[in-house]
């Protein structure tokens, strides 16, 4: 299951995302916003969705905001939570394969709805269990020993 959210800045894209994810038969876990507030806060959406990735209550989580810098920061805060924010779908594939990002943030005021969906697709197809090698292991474990101080 795929837990996603955006604050009012990606609210119309989270929601296109989603229909586009329930398309492709995903299962997606709406963590809100649920609808268009001017004020309401990408800290604490981001938090929503990091938590369910960080307790395996979803596998993956996408984020939504202006630019994806903001609840990518949020989500990093999160132990166990590894977020890439990506503007193309490159970054996105490489961030699952060799960093084990788990969360995948974006920002609808940088990047349109379909270079969104190449994002998600590149995020979602890539394997970190499956391209990962020895060096990569001992990063993941280097960063787990500085998230765990």
């Amino acid at each position: 299951m795929i837990a996603i959210g955006s604050d009012h800045a990606g609210f119309e894209m989270k929601e296109e995302i989603i229909t586009y994810l329930k398309e492709k038969g995903i299962d997606i876990c709406d963590c809100g916003a649920y609808e268009y507030k001017s004020d309401d806060d990408y800290p604490d959406l981001a938090y929503i969705v990091a938590k369910k990735v960080s307790t395996s209550e979803c596998d993956l989580g996408i984020l939504i905001c202006g630019t994806g810098i903001g609840v990518s920061i949020v989500a990093n805060k999160v132990r166990g939570v590894h977020a890439g924010a990506c503007s193309e779908p490159i970054s996105a594939k490489l961030a699952r394969e060799h960093n084990g990002a788990n969360v995948i943030a974006f920002g609808s005021r940088i990047v349109g709805l379909e270079m969104a969906k190449a994002i998600v697709d590149s995020f979602l197809g890539a394997d970190f269990e499956k391209m990962h090698r020895q060096r990569d292991e001992v990063r993941m474990k280097k960063i787990e020993k500085i998230e765990n101080e």
